[in-house]
């Protein structure tokens, strides 16, 4: 955002940022380039300061915390994914230079735990409809085996969890989701700038929802939890209806922005721009070779009830390797024959040569891709 503003963008962030702890507190800013900005960490009302969508809500004459715990529970129009979208088309609509560009940041808290939707959409959802979890009884032994690794949450069959009701819940969520994202649409037609505007859809993080015995995101790298959307639309330069089954990052979508926005990589920029995919100059079958994902420490035992765990999760071609490495455990899959992760190969000899291999090639990718080499080296000694 900072780069992208400082190429002549104005640039404006809606909701959660999620780069610094907001735990009791607002967000602090860094120097990210959005001029601009309205916050909401999560939508409850337990800051004293800084939180916009809860003083919109207060304005409205609402009661954020009452209407939480209420059957009805937030009622649409006062409901933070709504407000989102209120933010969103007041940012569109502001004054500025007819040649000006924009980019906006849009960050809606759902579907997100707790899961507890609007009445009016989740009387819309049956449990006894929803497909349910990936589970087996052979999760649990699994689960319990992984349980000294931090920010997992209780380990129960689909039953013990109510999976199928909180799958109904969580699709609720996306359904206020979809209204309002139609919304935002149907107002750039409206101004005749649909054509005109890159929209990038995606999210930070799946939901277990029952899968293997967990109902949480966490420390975990099942696909549940890490494949997430990833929707572009620019109809002014992007082919339509392709679909691209390469492994990417969200780093992509970041190389892919500032190539939009015309400005020069930086050297140490991880991330590979995704336009010959979106042009149809490449089929998008292969992106890239691996993928990684990283948990590191990520939250304060407050909530873990841990000590803290550092994992790492590597994908090439149809296997991942996950690795657990203060707690010297792993996990290994082939998600071609094995695409929900029910039988774990990390113990079998026959795949012991595979699963050092993929060892390697990950710590490689640490290495070389996290480390800092120091000052700028200018001229030989």
């Amino acid at each position: 955002s900072k780069m992208i503003a400082d190429s002549g963008y104005d640039c404006g962030m809606i909701g959660k940022f999620h780069l610094l702890s907001s735990g009791y507190r607002t967000e602090p800013r860094l120097d990210d380039g959005f001029s601009f900005w309205k916050f909401s960490h999560a939508p409850r009302d337990d800051w004293d300061s800084g939180h916009d969508y809860a003083d919109w809500v207060k304005e409205q004459g609402g009661d954020l915390n009452e209407m939480r715990n209420s059957p009805e529970r937030v009622r649409p129009h006062l409901h933070q994914t709504k407000w989102s979208t209120d933010m969103a088309i007041e940012f569109i609509d502001q004054k500025r230079d007819k040649d000006q560009p924009w980019m906006l940041n849009i960050n809606i808290y759902d579907p997100h735990p707790p899961f507890i939707p609007p009445a009016e959409y989740a009387k819309e959802f049956k449990a006894e409809e929803m497909p349910g979890p990936y589970f087996r009884d052979s999760d649990l032994a699994q689960q319990e085996k992984l349980s000294v690794c931090d920010f997992q949450g209780e380990i129960k069959t689909p039953e013990g969890h109510d999976a199928h009701q909180a799958q109904a819940y969580y699709y609720a969520m996306i359904a206020q989701i979809d209204d309002q994202f139609a919304r935002l649409l149907q107002h750039l037609d409206d101004m005749g700038q649909r054509d005109n505007t890159l929209i990038v859809f995606t999210s930070d993080h799946g939901e277990a929802l029952g899968d293997h015995g967990l109902m949480w995101k966490g420390c975990r790298f099942y696909e549940g939890l890490v494949k997430v959307p990833l929707i572009i639309s620019y109809p002014k330069d992007f082919k339509t209806d392709l679909v691209a089954e390469g492994l990417v990052e969200l780093f992509d979508m970041s190389a892919t922005l500032l190539e939009v926005a015309g400005v020069d990589m930086p050297e140490h920029f991880q991330g590979q721009s995704l336009m010959p995919v979106l042009k149809g100059n490449n089929n998008g079958q292969k992106i890239r070779e691996a993928v990684r994902c990283e948990y590191f420490d990520a939250l304060d035992p407050h909530f873990t009830g841990g000590s803290g765990t550092f994992a790492t999760m590597y994908r090439e071609g149809n296997f991942k390797l996950s690795m657990y490495h203060d707690k010297n455990l792993g996990e290994l899959y082939d998600l071609e024959k094995d695409p929900w992760e029910f039988d774990d190969l990390w113990d079998k000899p026959e795949y012991t040569e595979l699963k050092n291999q993929l060892i390697y090639k990950s710590f490689n990718h640490h290495v070389i891709n996290t480390t800092d080499v120091g000052a700028e080296r200018i001229a030989p000694m």
